[in-house]
């Protein structure tokens, strides 16, 4: 960034101060009732300087998630609730139908001691569990990262195979298509079922029709939180043995019901129809 683009990024620092200011003063002056405020105002995407995130319009960012620098995140992706893309000293890349689940964390390397670029590469319809750490590695399509594993730089997880939850996976490791890698250090524990394969496709389908519920969740305004805060109120689920003895009958209103591929019990009747 030249001379006259940190002239410009920094006039507009000073004047989004400003507003922050404003606001602080404000809420200062609405005394004991601003804390009531129920909607975020975290910064899920951040420049860093001239590093911009490129997010698809239909990527479902968490509220208290954090995409920051030279990130991409293809379609139908994932961010969850906590999680951190940093993208400053390198770039990430994040595939289509991928979930990034909650408090994870992806960053990247300058280099390695060889020299090598490390950049994070996320390819399309993968799975990384909650609180995985994902640093300047490459993680296939369909892959599947466990909860609380740790990839450091220069590893490569090949199309269709497993981190176990709370590995740790070494500097430079390939773990081969097919297998799955526990332990700290990680090492091979065996080899994957077609059935475990095909669930890995699945959790990422699953994530994505999860993904579009918080989504419409997180659009929606503070009078419709409110709204709805009503009606579930005064439509409560009651034990059924109970409202036939009162001779009550509840309907849900259309806004709590949620989707139908969200719940698989919901999913099979509706296919068996």
């Amino acid at each position: 960034m030249g001379t006259l683009g940190r002239a410009i990024y920094s006039v507009g620092f000073w004047i989004r101060e400003t507003g922050q200011a404003i606001d602080r003063l404000g809420s200062r002056l609405q005394g004991g009732y601003y804390f009531q405020e129920q909607l975020s105002r975290h910064r899920t995407l951040m420049n860093v300087f001239d590093k911009a995130p490129v997010v698809d319009k239909d990527v479902f960012v968490a509220p208290s998630a954090s995409i920051i620098g030279d990130v991409q995140v293809g379609r139908g992706s994932s961010i969850w609730y906590g999680c951190v893309l940093r993208g400053d000293v390198n770039s990430i890349s994040v595939g289509s139908g991928t979930n990034i689940q909650d408090n994870s964390l992806v960053h990247v390397a300058k280099s390695n001691l060889s020299g090598k670029v490390l950049p994070t590469i996320i390819g399309d319809n993968v799975t990384v569990g909650h609180s995985a750490v994902i640093h300047g590695c490459t993680v296939e399509d369909e892959a599947f990262v466990g909860m609380g594993a740790i990839l450091l730089d220069g590893v490569v997880v090949e199309k269709n195979a497993m981190v176990a939850a709370g590995a740790l996976v070494r500097q430079n490791t390939r773990i081969p298509s097919g297998e799955v890698w526990a332990g700290n250090p990680a090492k091979f524990l065996r080899k994957l079922t077609s059935e475990e394969i095909a669930f890995i496709s699945q959790s990422a389908t699953n994530y994505t029709n999860l993904a579009q519920v918080h989504a419409a969740e997180n659009s929606k305004s503070y009078d419709e939180i409110e709204f709805e805060k009503v009606l579930r109120k005064k439509f409560a689920r009651k034990d059924e043995e109970y409202d036939s003895m009162l001779g009550v009958v509840r309907e849900i209103p259309p806004e709590l019901i949620l989707p139908d591929n969200v719940l698989p019990d919901k999913a099979e009747k509706a296919l068996k129809k």
